[in-house]
């Protein structure tokens, strides 16, 4: 008996065992952003791997891509595949070229309204990518949980930029971010609405931010 209560001490010390009124512990595993400052505010450190993160816009060109470049310039540098499915705008080569990302492993997916949420949900699944970048303009829940599969499956991480009007759904995305304006600052920030491993912290961050 009493080697048996040593090991269950031993479990819960590690947190490797549940019991009633404490969290699991995640592990901080998370890909790393790139800001410091984000990766202390998520409960994993970083990105969350093999899931899908949402980035909800009151508008195109509030910071998105300055937040998403170091970790694509750095998945490039390394040899991996960043796919943009259907994005609004032509991207501007000589500036992701000037954020360190390697236009080798830039590829660009020309696809309609009817077939981006298809080719985004296959870039994801196909093992080929390891980051996807998407702008779906209608995704419901079940079209964000394909998502979020896909992108657990081909070991991808995902990133879907969407109107920050969905905030109000709920959504299967592992990490929520929406930009909303620091009125005290007068910039945007950046203020995390969900996050998996633990609560949505209330610090926002600021892109340059010290």
């Amino acid at each position: 008996m009493a080697a048996s209560v040593v090991a269950i001490e031993s479990l819960l010390a590690a947190r490797t065992l549940w019991h009633a009124g404490r969290r699991a512990a995640i592990p901080a595993d998370g890909e790393p952003t790139g800001h410091a400052a984000l990766d202390a505010l998520l409960p994993q450190g970083g990105w969350p791997r093999r899931a899908l993160t949402e980035l909800l816009l009151p508008a195109d060109g509030v910071g998105e891509l300055s937040l998403l470049l170091p970790t694509l310039a750095r998945i490039t540098r390394d040899g991996g595949t960043v796919a943009l499915v259907a994005p609004p705008y032509i991207p501007y080569a000589p500036a992701w070229q000037a954020a360190g990302v390697d236009l080798a492993g830039l590829q660009v997916v020309e696809a309609g309204p009817r077939d981006a949420l298809w080719a985004f949900e296959q870039c994801l699944r196909s093992g080929a990518c390891a980051a996807v970048l998407g702008w779906p303009l209608q995704a419901d829940a079940a079209a964000l949980r394909r998502l979020q599969v896909a992108a657990d499956s081909g070991a991808c991480l995902g990133f879907a930029l969407r109107d920050r009007k969905h905030a109000v759904n709920a959504s299967p995305a592992a990490l929520r971010l929406e930009c909303v304006r620091d009125t005290a600052a007068q910039r945007p920030v950046w203020q995390v609405r969900k996050c998996r491993g633990g609560p949505a912290p209330a610090q926002a961050f600021a892109l340059g931010a010290a």
